[in-house]
């Protein structure tokens, strides 16, 4: 599956991910082959980081 290029969409897609299937935004990026710090520049952009603690983007 390709993730989507719209930031909202590629949030809400990633935080599902994460809540139902990863532990960590790095095992999903192993598993799915993409680059974690692309994933948090295209999220940082709308104002969203990763919460390692809470697993999830949440707005800054």
């Amino acid at each position: 599956m390709s993730l989507p290029n719209d930031p909202l969409l590629l949030m809400s897609v990633l935080n599902t991910k994460l809540r139902d299937y990863y532990s960590s935004l790095d095992a999903l990026c192993d598993d799915l082959n993409e680059n974690r710090a692309e994933l948090e520049a295209k999220l940082a952009a709308i104002g969203y980081r990763y919460n390692d603690r809470r697993n999830q983007f949440v707005l800054r």
